[in-house]
């Protein structure tokens, strides 16, 4: 009889032999967290975990982390987690209204057919003033390849992440183009060589080269707001 959890598509995705564990979740996090100015003893839930890479970071930042998944990979690597399970295709959110301080998801969203239903639940469970920190990818530049992935049903553009989250009731809605290449978020100008390398370059080569690769996979981030309490 097979292991149901070798089925599960966050341990079959994001497996440690084709994705191994690297440093790039430690400077993603650092990168957001100076960024977003996140702060110790935050409350913070991450919607779609996986393996998980991502929250430890914040658990290590000192933020308290809890997490929604349809699967239970993440309580693997961190045992630490409020973790609840939920398909959130046709569940809610399993925690109360106003709980956290920031809601953050990388490579969600796109993952429903009706995203607006998720957004509607962050703004439920977040506090007055809270954060949305969003990572997706970007439809504009990664249409030859967004359907690689089977499970991915919506695509989106700055101006649909942005729409998407003002209908929802979020307010200080900033979306913007990002590339996974940290020594792009220190030295800004090398945007205008990753954007050469995008155009120019073969794609067989993102397969040799990081560089080329996440120069060619631009994401969105996007960050907005919950409005205070008038």
């Amino acid at each position: 009889m097979n292991n149901q959890k070798n089925k599960d598509y966050a341990r079959v995705v994001y497996n440690d032999i084709e994705i191994p564990l690297t440093q790039y979740p430690k400077k993603l996090i650092g990168h957001l967290t100076a960024k977003y100015d996140l702060r110790s003893g935050q409350d913070l839930l991450e919607l779609g975990p996986a393996r998980g890479d991502f929250l430890k970071e914040f658990s290590n930042r000192n933020l308290s982390i809890s997490a929604v998944d349809i699967s239970d990979y993440i309580k693997e690597y961190c045992p630490n987690v409020n973790f609840k399970s939920a398909n959130l295709e046709k569940e809610k959110i399993p925690f109360e209204d106003n709980k956290f301080d920031i809601v953050y998801s990388k490579s969600f969203v796109e993952h429903f057919y009706y995203p607006e239903n998720i957004f509607k639940e962050i703004y439920r469970v977040l506090k007055p003033g809270g954060k949305v920190i969003t990572l997706t990818p970007h439809w504009k530049y990664m249409y030859k390849y967004f359907y690689e992935d089977y499970s991915h049903r919506t695509p989106f553009t700055v101006e649909s992440l942005n729409y998407i989250q003002k209908v929802s009731g979020f307010e200080n809605i900033k979306t913007s183009s990002f590339r996974q290449l940290p020594v792009i978020w220190k030295y800004n100008f090398l945007i205008l060589f990753a954007e050469i390398t995008r155009i120019l370059f073969p794609s067989f080569l993102s397969k040799k080269f990081k560089w080329v690769r996440f120069s060619k996979e631009v994401m969105l981030l996007s960050y907005s707001q919950k409005p205070e309490k008038r």
